[in-house]
């Protein structure tokens, strides 16, 4: 209620962070609680051991909500060497555009299995509240299908214990690449595309379970994939009497599979809520699945990973263009360099500023221009028409007519020499 009241009070715009410190003895948060993060952009702090500690909470509570130097070398993994990352490092999707997510319903076995979802129910009311947050950062299209007898490629272990069927955790990775043949998302995207699948085991294969690295079945029975999407297991009761007849009808219930899906989007984003000391209380996103303040850390990620993309698109077509020394560049390509190394200079000076809604805007912006002067059309064919090929096409041409102009000099030549040789006749 204190953080909704205060709301109003305080600073909204992205990027922007007000704490509050409360006494000592204050009845507003709860026992044991120094440090409260709301779902907006404000905190709760408790006073009390003096202005060291307090000095203390206040920098936790920023390393926590605020953009830090450890999330820069998140935002750079992909330039920053392998023995300065973290393990999740590079998990977290590449900034783009936009993003495609497609949500898959796998049933091997259709004559024993009718499974009934009601996905366009599910995103409206779980998914599409995330992704109207997510906006800011970039588009976002969701599509769905149901693929039939697109098994997983991976024969599960019977356990006699537990009479079920078992996936291990190293066998897993196994598991991704004969489904995603069977997708056919990303074939024709543009953007990056999130796989979110729904496997329903086939009846020969029932009950399914995932196993962890340490044996222990995995409780919400799904894994994800970095920066690829992710697959739950959906087991179904077996009917009670063997003579029920088949296909057995199924509906899914959806918000125990959206609870998954939507922790794993967040996991996909860099979202994951890191272990905090039991002196902090965050409170619930809600509906919208990611907070205010979770919302400024992922632009503030994507804003520096814009501006090392531009950075490094155009450095790579000046070497480019150092190599080929006869290339011609169009205004129109010269124009869209210049304008993104000035986007690029101004998504600096806004984030220097704090403007961070601007600056991730002119950081979308220079990547736009400095994609749209690599791939230029113009620019493209003479990446395949290097000198060598030059000689390689004109060599086959000219040799026929150089050989007997060649044979001719040297003949001419010849002759000379023999005309100095002779000695001159005098009269």
């Amino acid at each position: 209620e204190a953080d909704a009241a205060l709301r109003p009070l305080q600073d909204t715009s992205l990027g922007s962070l007000t704490m509050y410190v409360v006494p000592e003895a204050s009845s507003l948060l709860p026992q044991g609680i120094s440090i409260y993060v709301g779902k907006h952009r404000s905190a709760l702090v408790r006073a009390g051991g003096g202005l060291d500690a307090l000095r203390s909470r206040l920098q936790q509570l920023t390393q926590v909500m605020s953009f830090t130097a450890s999330s820069i070398t998140a935002a750079l993994s992909d330039r920053v060497p392998d023995g300065q990352l973290g393990p999740d490092a590079r998990r977290h999707l590449k900034s783009s555009l936009g993003y495609e997510i497609t949500f898959s319903l796998l049933n091997p076995d259709p004559k024993s299995h009718a499974v009934d979802w009601d996905i366009e129910d599910a995103v409206n009311r779980y998914v599409q509240p995330v992704l109207d947050k997510l906006s800011l950062v970039a588009n976002f299209s969701v599509d769905s299908q149901i693929l039939y007898y697109a098994v997983l490629g991976v024969t599960p272990r019977f356990d006699k214990e537990s009479s079920s069927f078992l996936l291990s955790a190293h066998s897993l990775p196994h598991v991704i690449n004969p489904v995603e043949a069977r997708l056919g998302s990303s074939a024709a995207s543009l953007y990056p595309v999130l796989n979110f699948l729904l496997y329903v085991p086939e009846r020969s294969h029932s009950p399914l379970y995932i196993q962890d690295k340490d044996g222990a079945p995995v409780s919400t029975n799904a894994f994800h994939s970095p920066r690829w999407g992710g697959i739950m297991i959906y087991n179904i009761e077996a009917p009670s009497s063997p003579q029920a007849s088949l296909p057995l009808h199924v509906d899914v219930d959806m918000v125990r599979v959206m609870e998954v899906f939507l922790a794993q989007l967040r996991l996909l984003f860099g979202l994951s809520r890191e272990e905090l000391p039991p002196e902090f209380l965050l409170e619930s996103p809600g509906n919208e699945g990611l907070a205010d303040w979770e919302l400024d850390r992922l632009l503030w990620a994507h804003t520096v990973e814009n501006i090392a993309t531009v950075s490094t698109t155009l450095t790579s077509l000046a070497q480019l263009l150092d190599k080929i020394g006869n290339i011609v560049i169009k205004d129109d390509v010269a124009s869209e360099v210049y304008q993104a190394v000035a986007s690029a200079q101004s998504a600096m000076a806004e984030l220097a500023a704090g403007h961070l809604h601007s600056a991730f805007q002119a950081s979308k912006e220079a990547v736009t221009s400095s994609e749209r002067a690599f791939f230029d059309p113009s620019l493209l064919h003479l990446l395949y028409f290097p000198d060598d090929q030059k000689f390689a096409i004109y060599i086959p041409l000219f040799l026929p007519m150089a050989v007997p102009i060649l044979l001719s000099l040297a003949k001419i030549v010849r002759e000379a020499r023999q005309r100095k040789k002779e000695p001159t006749k005098m009269d």
